[in-house]
């Protein structure tokens, strides 16, 4: 049997405000990265742009982590995200970071990406920020991807407790209410994600290894 193949889709958005650096975070990112990688999966790392991939700050752990020294190899240089990588994968996975928010929800690629993948009912996930690539996300009939479907992301009150709620372009956790997600969530800071069918959403960086395992048992069934 064929490898199953994941495509992991990253920001590269370096700014919130003047003195507010952002990125990915890499958590977010190596931890799913890592599960799939163990899965024996293909993983094939792109970004919006293409190149090397900017982290939070926040997101670089003091002592540097051994085991996500593969996956923060694979940020050095990502291939630009085409419209061919609907194409060849059982899954597409987003992380998070704020850096998202900017750049996520009006990528025309991503936008299309993401398209074909539920026309297809191929899985879906994301975790924390990354379901900022979900908001603008419509069937080709013009219906919300999230609409019916239960989903959680980054809450309005984490970004409270961040103090960034004005910083961002929107709330993510209101939109995805706005385009008729049905919003499910845990406590603040917590690990929680929600799997209903092939869409999978986690809600901060503490749930990057949760969701990328419902994302596994959703390839697998």
């Amino acid at each position: 049997m064929a490898n199953k193949r994941v495509l992991m889709v990253v920001t590269n958005h370096t700014t919130i405000s003047d003195d507010h650096k952002t990125g990915l975070w890499l958590e977010e990112f190596a931890v799913p990265y890592n599960v799939f990688k163990e899965k024996g999966y293909e993983v094939k790392v792109t970004s919006i742009k293409g190149g090397e991939v900017p982290l939070d700050p926040n997101s670089i752990p003091e002592e540097k982590n051994e085991k996500w020294h593969e996956a923060e190899e694979e940020l050095k240089n990502t291939a630009k995200l085409s419209s061919d990588d609907a194409n060849g994968f059982d899954a597409v996975f987003l992380p998070g970071g704020h850096g998202t928010m900017f750049d996520f929800p009006d990528n025309e690629t991503l936008q299309q990406v993401l398209q074909e993948f539920a026309e297809e009912d191929k899985v879906i996930g994301s975790v924390c920020h990354g379901p900022a690539g979900l908001v603008n996300v419509t069937y080709k009939d013009g219906t919300p991807l999230v609409k019916g479907k239960k989903v959680n992301a980054f809450t309005d009150e984490e970004e409270r407790d961040m103090k960034l709620e004005k910083e961002m372009p929107f709330l993510l956790e209101s939109k995805l209410r706005e385009k008729g997600g049905e919003f499910v969530s845990g406590e603040s800071w917590k690990d929680f994600s929600v799997r209903d069918g092939n869409l999978v959403t986690g809600q901060n960086p503490m749930s990057s290894e949760s969701a990328a395992h419902k994302v596994v048992e959703a390839i697998e069934s």
